[in-house]
């Protein structure tokens, strides 16, 4: 009989995701830990859960030794900077949190006889040479490039959680998360997303790098906690793909935003990153069968929700 999940510890609870994922399991009845050294993250996201019974949060460096009293159920390490402004400027810290941090996270239930929910990224498969990218592909990561200390930095994560769940018997989840868009992602964390929807509302042309044939897949926050809920709650070891099969050109989404946001910026070119991925689409078969999960927010609703979100935290009207 699966054990009943009462007590879930989240690192990098006062992130974006993770501040969704504190409020799903608190509404679900569960006792929360949130544990964040707030290097990304924001107590602003999870303010609202301040002061309540069932809540608690945590000032922690995850790479140093966690400890928590009493029992845990549930860990969910998603600690980690997860977007490209910030592991250029901190890839020493993101490399230890992918494995300094996902050994204290596992060693911590290991202890507790806690299940453990590791959180991958669609990044562990580069620039990648299948198409869309299923769980039994490996990968093309540049382990020397820009991007490779966070990209190995996951691969790491999921090799060690695996020796973890085979040497020690630890209850193990890997979710491998495609690009997720949603309220309270932060506006200038570097990523398309963010950055062309604050461009348009700024009324400045939207930036896109090479010619903007990459594609990518935009899966809405809600869809997303519920499938890494849905995971937490699953009996399945390997990797699961959680994403958005919806796949759009960047230039094309560049188009979208500014039709959606009733802007009259413009499109510029700069030169494409090193080593950014050209394609990025999940194939979401394992999902379908083992969870029943698919997405359910098309695009445009998604980004309404988001739009409104950062027209709020630009100070801007809904008619601007």
């Amino acid at each position: 009989m699966p054990k009943t999940i009462k007590r879930v510890l989240i690192t990098g609870g006062a992130g974006f995701l993770g501040s969704h994922l504190c409020d799903r399991y608190f509404e679900e009845g569960y006792d929360v830990i949130c544990m964040d050294n707030l290097s990304t993250g924001a107590a602003e996201n999870i303010e609202h859960l301040f002061g309540k019974d069932r809540f608690t949060f945590v000032k922690h460096d995850v790479t140093q030794y966690i400890h928590v009293s009493g029992e845990v159920d549930l860990v969910l390490h998603f600690a980690s900077p997860a977007s490209p402004i910030d592991y250029l400027e901190m890839p020493i810290q993101t490399l230890k949190v992918g494995s300094l941090g996902t050994h204290k996270a596992l060693g911590l239930a290991m202890e507790k006889d806690a299940r453990f929910l590791l959180a991958s990224t669609s990044e562990v498969y580069g620039d990648p040479k299948t198409h869309p990218q299923s769980e039994t592909y490996w990968g093309n990561v540049n382990p020397i490039g820009d991007r490779g200390v966070y990209d190995e930095a996951k691969r790491f994560g999921e090799a060690m959680t695996m020796a973890y769940h085979r040497y020690h018997g630890v209850e193990t989840r890997i979710a491998r998360i495609f690009n997720t868009y949603g309220p309270r992602m932060r506006l200038r964390d570097g990523r398309a997303l963010p950055t062309f929807l604050r461009q348009a509302l700024n009324g400045v042309d939207l930036t896109v790098y090479g010619d903007g044939s990459q594609t990518r897949s935009f899966c809405y926050v809600d869809d997303l906690i519920e499938g890494i809920y849905r995971l937490s709650q699953s009996e399945y070891i390997q990797p699961v793909n959680l994403g958005n099969p919806d796949e759009i050109s960047i230039k094309e989404f560049a188009e979208e935003i500014i039709e959606f946001t009733d802007s009259d910026s413009g499109i510029t070119f700069e030169e494409l990153p090193k080593d950014d991925p050209q394609v990025r689409q999940p194939d979401i078969t394992r999902a379908k069968e083992l969870l029943d999960w698919q997405p359910t927010y098309s695009r445009r609703d998604g980004l309404e929700a988001t739009i409104g979100y950062f027209r709020q935290e630009l100070g801007l009207g809904q008619d601007n």
